[in-house]
């Protein structure tokens, strides 16, 4: 699964040094790169949907690397958008007041670093168990915000845009519907 998830990268890297987008990576490498993370995010969400539909448990072992993958991509995405316009700061930090779209793809970015940060066993055992998994909630807020910025980025969104949405959707109900079937309002671990 990492395999596939790391393909994009590669074929964009081929592209960037041997291929078409020699001449003007940007574009391609931001809309890219901001596609991944998003899908990885809803990947990431519908593991343990796909384990208690199916019952692979091995899936789960996936999901800090998905979740890792996906915050790479979104780091990627950002610094690629940064180097179209050159790194002019002052510049991008308008465009994120004056475009909301932006502003809302910058939150949801911006709130994969806690969840990267402490990613590891050791924050898990440093943080607690129950303080870690609220922590770890900020991936519903930054999918939701991640799929919200693909769709206004979107001159005209097509089915992928609305599938990726609809999917996203249903996981969340999911998630929802799951949280209030358990007893005495213990969570199980997300």
């Amino acid at each position: 699964m990492i395999a596939v998830a790391l393909l994009p990268a590669a074929i964009l890297a081929h592209d960037i040094i041997v291929g078409p987008l020699r001449a003007n990576p940007y574009p391609s490498l931001i809309r890219e790169s901001g596609l991944w993370s998003m899908r990885l995010l809803v990947l990431g969400l519908a593991i343990q949907p796909a384990v208690a539909l199916s019952g692979r448990g091995g899936l789960m072992r996936q999901r800090r690397t998905i979740g890792l993958l996906a915050a790479a991509y979104a780091v990627l995405h950002l610094i690629a958008w940064a180097a179209d316009y050159g790194f002019a700061w002052a510049f991008l930090g308008g465009e994120l007041l004056a475009r909301p779209y932006l502003a809302i793809g910058a939150g949801g970015a911006l709130l994969l670093a806690p969840l990267t940060a402490t990613s590891t066993k050791a924050a898990v055992r440093r943080l607690g168990g129950q303080a870690w998994q609220r922590l770890h909630r900020l991936v519903y807020p930054a999918a939701i915000l991640a799929c919200v910025h693909f769709l206004l980025a979107t001159a005209v969104p097509g089915p992928e845009h609305l599938a990726d949405g609809v999917l996203l959707g249903w996981l969340l109900v999911w998630r929802l519907m799951k949280r209030g079937s358990l007893r005495g309002g213990t969570e199980r671990p997300a």
